[in-house]
C-alpha cells in the first residue's frame, strides 16, 4: 500500500489477530519469522511517521487480552517482551545503543558485563508469594493484565508453594518464570491425542500454554508441566545487586534455575555464549528458540529503563524456528543396508531450523500408526541443530476427509521380494541379502568417513558404480586398480580424479582392524561396538573361531548383538568377501589392545552424554581409552561411569536408576589429568 495509515493499520490488524491465534486460543495461524517481519515493518512505519503510533497499536503492547474464562490480574510491575537481535551484528547494534544510554545516565561503567540465559519457549507467568506462600498465579496477558491461574500452577510440583530461604519473607515477592512441557513429554502427549482423534499442538510451547489454561485443574495435573525461574517482577524488602545474585536468590527459594546460565565480560563473549546455546539446541529436553542476553548490575538495568513494550537493558537472540507446519504429500520407502524398509515422508517444501525442508524421516510404520498420519495431512515438521528433520504429529484439526491412511509395501521397493517382519522386532525387512538398494548402502557404508574413509567413492560415485557393474561388492573396490581404463571411459572420470581415487582406495588398506569391522556393515555394529570387539577378537582368524559366548563378554556387546556377528560370519558370500579383503592388504588384526592396561580408567566401561565443552563426543571416548577405560554407547548394569554434560537426557535418567555413578566435565577433566580418582560403583547397587 502506498499510504502509510492505510499500511499501519492493515499490519495492526494482522499482528493482533496472530497474536489473539497465538496467545489466547494456543493455535498459531503464521509462522514466528511471518510474525516478526511484520511487526518489524510496523515499527518502522511509526518510527518513520510518529504521528500515526497510538496506544493500542501492537508495538505499545505485549501478548494478548486476557482470556474470558479467567478473572483478570493486573500485574504489580508490566511483564516486558523483548526486543530481537537476528545474528551478532544486530546484537552488537543493540549493545552500541545500550552503551550510549548508560553512559547519558552515568552507568557507563556497567555495560560490558552480561547474564546469558535460554530463552525458553514455553508460557510466561507470575507467581506472587505473600509472607513466603504462594498466592496468586498469572499469565502474561498483554504484559499489564494477565490470567489468573493459581490453581492450575499450583499442580506443578517445580513450583514451591513456600518459599525455601533460610529466613522468612516478609511482604510480596513476584517470581517470573516460564512454564514449559519438556519436548519427550510433548512428543508422547501429541501421539497419545493423535491416537485418540483429538486435536495436536504444533509445538511444545503451544501444549504447555494449552494444559495450563485448562478450566479443569485435574486435568493441568494429569500433564507433566515444569519451570524455569529468571526473575523478579517487584519483591518487598529484597534488594539484589546484580542478575546473578538474583538467580541465587531464586535457586535457595526453592526455583529451578538453568545451571547453564553464566556471566560474560563484553559483548564478544555474550555472542559465543548465545551461539554456544543455539549449538547445544537439539542436545535440551526443553525447547528453545533463543538466547537472552541481560545487563548484570540492577542499578543499570533501572538507568536503562524501557522503551515502548521493551527493557532498553535485556535483548532476546533469536535462532532460526525449529518448528513449521506444510502439507505431508506422499509417504515412500527406502531399503536400508541391513534390509529395513525405511518409510519417509514427502512434503511441501518449508523452511525450519534455518534450512528448506521437504523431505523428513518416519521411523517405522508403527510410529506412522502411533502419530496417526496420513497422505494429506497438515503436519508439524521439527529440526533441532543438525538432526534430520521429523514428522511430529498431524494437526488433525485442519483435516478434511480426503486424507489417505498409509500402509507398508508387503514386497520390496527395491527388488521385489516378499517382506518379513522378524519375531519381537518393529522394523520390516526384505530378507533378500542380494536386494541391489542393500547392495548400494553397504558399499557406500564401507567407503564412509567413519569407516574405510575413500575420499571421492561417495553415494553418487557408489551407484554409478554399481549400475555399470565396477563394484557390485566391497571387495570390487580394491580391483579398480585393474579396471583403470574402464574408469578413464566413464563420463567426468580424467587422469587426476581416477588416480587421486585409486590412491585414496590405497590408503584405506591402513584402517586398523576396528575399522574394517565397522565398515562391514555387520547388523547393530557401530563404530564404539566394533572397537570393543577388535579387542576380545584381535584379528580376523580370532573372529571367525570365536563363539557367540565369547563374543558377548565384549564391553556393550551382549548375546544380540554377538548373534547378528555370527550370522553375518555363517554366510558363505560373506566369508567370500573377508577373504579377498584380506588378500587386498587390508589389516585384519590388531596387534594391541585399543586401550592402556593402565591409567586412571583402567578396566572401566564410560559412557558419555550430554554436550561437552570444547571436545568432541569421539574425542571423549578417545580420551577415555587412553585412559586404559572402554567407552560404550548405552547405560547398563556392566556401565562403571557415566560422563554428563549440559543436555543430558535418558541415559543419566538410566545412571541414576542403576546407581551408576555420574560426574561432570570438570571432574572428567580432574580424573584424566590423574588429580582426582574416578568414582567407584557401589557393588550392591542393581536399580531397585
Amino acid at each position: 500500500m502506498s499510504d502509510p495509515g492505510s499500511r499501519v493499520q492493515a499490519l495492526r490488524e494482522l499482528i493482533t489477530q496472530a497474536s489473539v491465534d497465538y496467545y489466547v486460543h494456543d493455535q498459531p495461524t503464521v509462522d514466528d519469522a511471518v510474525y516478526d517481519a511484520w511487526v518489524r515493518e510496523l515499527e518502522a512505519l511509526e518510527a518513520a511517521h510518529p504521528e500515526l503510533i497510538s496506544a493500542d497499536s501492537p508495538t505499545q503492547r505485549v501478548g494478548a487480552p486476557a482470556a474470558t474464562q479467567f478473572s483478570a490480574v493486573t500485574h504489580r510491575e508490566p511483564m516486558l517482551s523483548l526486543a530481537n537481535a537476528r545474528g551478532t551484528d544486530e546484537l552488537v547494534e543493540w549493545h552500541r545503543r545500550l552503551r550510549d544510554a548508560l553512559r547519558a545516565a552515568g552507568h557507563e561503567d556497567a555495560a560490558d558485563e552480561f547474564v546469558v540465559e535460554p530463552k525458553i519457549d514455553g508460557l510466561a507467568i507470575s507467581l506472587t508469594y505473600r509472607d513466603g506462600r504462594f498466592v496468586r498465579g498469572a499469565t502474561r496477558g498483554d504484559g499489564t493484565v494477565g490470567e489468573d491461574v493459581t490453581q492450575n500452577l499450583r499442580t506443578i510440583t517445580a513450583i514451591p508453594a513456600r518459599l525455601g530461604t533460610d529466613g522468612p519473607v516478609r511482604g510480596i515477592v513476584e517470581v517470573r518464570g516460564e512454564v514449559y512441557l519438556p519436548l519427550a513429554a510433548f512428543a508422547e502427549f501429541n501421539a497419545a491425542r493423535a491416537a485418540a482423534g483429538l486435536a495436536t499442538f504444533a509445538n511444545p510451547r503451544n501444549a504447555a500454554a494449552g494444559s495450563l489454561r485448562q478450566i479443569d485443574p485435574r486435568v493441568t495435573a494429569e500433564r507433566p508441566l515444569s519451570l524455569w525461574a529468571y526473575g523478579i517482577g517487584g519483591a518487598e524488602g529484597l534488594a539484589p545487586a546484580t542478575q546473578i545474585d538474583l538467580l541465587d536468590w531464586l535457586r535457595q527459594a526453592g526455583f529451578p534455575v538453568n545451571p547453564d546460565i553464566a556471566l560474560h565480560e563484553g559483548i564478544a563473549a555474550a555472542a559465543a555464549a548465545c551461539q554456544w546455546w543455539e549449538a547445544q539446541r537439539s542436545e535440551l529436553d526443553f525447547d528453545i528458540d533463543g538466547a537472552v542476553v541481560k545487563l548484570n548490575q540492577l542499578a543499570a538495568q533501572a538507568a536503562a529503563g524501557a522503551v515502548a513494550r521493551a527493557p532498553r537493558w535485556a535483548v532476546a537472540f533469536k535462532f532460526a524456528p525449529t518448528t513449521a507446519t506444510t502439507c505431508l504429500r506422499e509417504i515412500r520407502v527406502n531399503v536400508g543396508r541391513t534390509g529395513v524398509l525405511v518409510p519417509y515422508a514427502v512434503m511441501d517444501p518449508v523452511e525450519v531450523g534455518g534450512v528448506t525442508v521437504s523431505r523428513a524421516t518416519l521411523h517405522n510404520h508403527e510410529d506412522i500408526a502411533r502419530k496417526d498420519l496420513r497422505v494429506g495431512d497438515r503436519v508439524v515438521v521439527q529440526r533441532a541443530g543438525d538432526v534430520i528433520p521429523q514428522v511430529v504429529a498431524p494437526l488433525v484439526q485442519d483435516r478434511t476427509g480426503a486424507e489417505v491412511p498409509f500402509a507398508m509395501p508387503l514386497h520390496c521397493p527395491a527388488c521385489g521380494t516378499l517382506v518379513v517382519q522378524p519375531e519381537g522386532e518393529v522394523q520390516i525387512r526384505c530378507p533378500n541379502r542380494s536386494c541391489p538398494e542393500q547392495i548400494v548402502q553397504t558399499i557406500e557404508h564401507f567407503a564412509s568417513r567413519g569407516a574405510m574413509d575413500i575420499e571421492g567413492l561417495g553415494a553418487k560415485t557408489v551407484v554409478r558404480f554399481f549400475e555399470t557393474g565396477l563394484v557390485r561388492n566391497v571387495a570390487d573396490i580394491y580391483a579398480l586398480a585393474e579396471r583403470r581404463d574402464e574408469l578413464l571411459a566413464l563420463e567426468g572420470f580424467k587422469q587426476t580424479s581416477v588416480n587421486n581415487l585409486l590412491e585414496a582406495i590405497q590408503a584405506s588398506t591402513v584402517q586398523p582392524w576396528a575399522r574394517v569391522l565397522y565398515a562391514l556393515g555387520i547388523r547393530h555394529v557401530g563404530e564404539v561396538t566394533a572397537q570393543a570387539l577388535a579387542d576380545v577378537v584381535p584379528s580376523l582368524d580370532a573372529l571367525l573361531a570365536a563363539t557367540t559366548e565369547q563374543l558377548a563378554d565384549a564391553d556393550g556387546v551382549g548375546p544380540v548383538i554377538a548373534g547378528s556377528v555370527r550370522e553375518y560370519l555363517s554366510s558363505e558370500a560373506n566369508l567370500a568377501t573377508l577373504d579377498r579383503l584380506r588378500a587386498a592388504g587390508l589389516q585384519m588384526r590388531q596387534d594391541a589392545p585399543s586401550r592402556s592396561a593402565i591409567g586412571p580408567l583402567a578396566g572401566l566401561t564410560v559412557v558419555v552424554t550430554g554436550a561437552l565443552d570444547g571436545m568432541t563426543r569421539e574425542e571423549a571416548r578417545r580420551a577415555i581409552g587412553a585412559a586404559g577405560g572402554s567407552a560404550t554407547d548405552s547405560v547398563s548394569n556392566k556401565t562403571d561411569l557415566v560422563i554428563a554434560g549440559p543436555g543430558a537426557g535418558s541415559k543419566l535418567a538410566t545412571a541414576t536408576r542403576l546407581g551408576v555413578p555420574v560426574i561432570d566435565q570438570a571432574q572428567f577433566t580432574q580424573v584424566l589429568a590423574g588429580t582426582h580418582p574416578a568414582p567407584i560403583r557401589d557393588a550392591g547397587a542393581d536399580g531397585a
